[in-house]
């Protein structure tokens, strides 16, 4: 299904994804975030895609998580460089070295001070994309940064030889 979202560009298959992300949120009973921040794609691969992903499914988990209150969605970060996509390198500690200086803070960023925080990405690898945003919003201020994937993916942490 995650797949078929970013590649075969089904942007409605966010839905019934956002809906599983919901529920785990719901059932592991973490804090109500303040404010939901999805992972920025980069706008070349934003042009290509036609739309970003983990955005659409920041905006269904907003919706669902507490149906009175609609949490509001940040753009707060961005991506300041084109890299090659995690999922074309197969290294463990290539795919840090990959992330390394791609996030920065974006137009909402200064709302997340001392706010908690949810990050919302398709899929974990490594956990380096997660790791770098996270770590750009904390050093805005944010007091506390959960994230919340669709699928877990797992790579070896041994070096290609």
């Amino acid at each position: 299904m995650i797949h078929n979202l970013k590649y075969r560009f089904a942007a409605g298959i966010a839905d019934p994804l956002s809906g599983i992300m919901t529920k785990a949120l719901l059932k592991h009973g973490l804090p109500i975030p303040d404010f939901i921040v999805p992972v920025p794609l980069h706008p070349r691969r934003l042009r290509w895609r036609g739309f970003n992903q983990s955005l659409l499914l920041a905006e269904k988990i907003a919706e669902e998580l507490i149906p009175p209150l609609k949490i509001r969605v940040l753009n707060a970060l961005k991506r300041q460089k084109y890299n090659r996509p995690q999922v074309e390198i197969s290294n463990y500690s290539e795919r840090f070295e990959n992330v390394k200086d791609v996030f920065s803070l974006g137009g909402d960023s200064p709302e997340v001070r001392s706010k908690t925080i949810l990050l919302v990405d398709d899929i974990a690898t490594t956990g380096a994309t997660l790791e770098k945003c996270a770590k750009a919003l904390k050093e805005a201020g944010a007091k506390k940064v959960f994230a919340v994937v669709v699928a877990r993916q797992s790579i070896s942490q041994k070096t290609d030889s």
